[in-house]
């Protein structure tokens, strides 16, 4: 293809080798370019990602938003897509986007929200009732930008940027392995909790009694992951200890906190 939109793709990476194939390709033929911004893989990452025809810069990890903030600022056009390294844009969604650039309707608003929905290893497709969130991962980035934040990948529209909807969907792989789950959440619980000390915000001891019942029903029943038979609970079990652990790390730096203060 040679009609490139004047689009750039851009991800974000560390050892992502088994992934990062995946987003590259469902981009890589209509995007004008893919940046990939990676902090210090030891794999093969960034010879996958520049045999694929992306372009791969180097910055130490400061954070999620630090890193995407980084991220759109190699880039060569105003407009973006976004991708993480285990998401990938769909048929249906590339050949939406294209004809917004065709007809120029794409300038109708400053930034499009895209439906994520997830994806398991064991799928070919994301299931139709698959949990699924509104991101605005579309945008010009001279009316929206990513957050600063070391925790939370959010674009921030300017005040009356114009905000709309794609009906495509972009495929979410979070889930390499349950052993990955685990070691993920674990990770980030302990992210979020540094996050919420840093903005001075705390959470009530009463939640240890209540987060996980609480969590698991979210998960079982209003993110219907009932659906998924046998993996529908164990994917409620580790969301719901997901969400408790966060809350017990809290607690235990609360603890730490008047320990320190004797």
């Amino acid at each position: 293809m040679t009609d490139r939109l004047p689009l750039s793709a851009f991800i974000i990476s560390k050892n992502e080798a088994d992934r990062i194939a995946r987003p590259i390709r469902s981009v890589i033929d209509w995007v004008d370019e893919v940046i990939v911004v990676d902090s210090g893989s030891t794999d093969d990452t960034i010879a996958v990602a520049e045999g694929l025809g992306a372009k791969v810069v180097h910055k130490d990890w400061e954070g999620y938003g630090p890193q995407k903030r980084y991220g759109e600022d190699q880039c060569r056009n105003d407009w973006l897509i976004n991708l993480d390294a285990d998401e990938e844009v769909t048929p249906e969604l590339a050949d939406e986007i294209k004809s917004k650039f065709a007809n120029k309707s794409y300038a109708d608003a400053d930034g499009w929200r895209i439906m994520i929905r997830d994806m398991y290893a064991h799928e070919t497709d994301p299931a139709p009732w698959a949990y699924g969130y509104h991101q605005i991962r579309l945008y010009d980035r001279r009316k929206g930008r990513f957050s600063d934040s070391t925790v939370h990948d959010t674009v921030r529209p300017q005040e009356g940027a114009r905000i709309e909807n794609l009906s495509g969907i972009m495929a979410h792989r979070s889930i390499r392995s349950l052993d990955f789950q685990v070691g993920k959440y674990n990770r980030y619980s302990g992210m979020q909790v540094e996050d919420m000390r840093a903005r001075g915000r705390s959470l009530p001891r009463s939640r240890l009694l209540t987060e996980f019942p609480v969590s698991f029903f979210k998960a079982y029943f209003v993110r219907k992951y009932r659906k998924y038979g046998w993996w529908g609970f164990i994917l409620s079990i580790n969301y719901a200890h997901a969400r408790f652990l966060r809350v017990a790390k809290a607690y235990e730096a609360d603890l730490l906190d008047k320990t320190s203060k004797r």
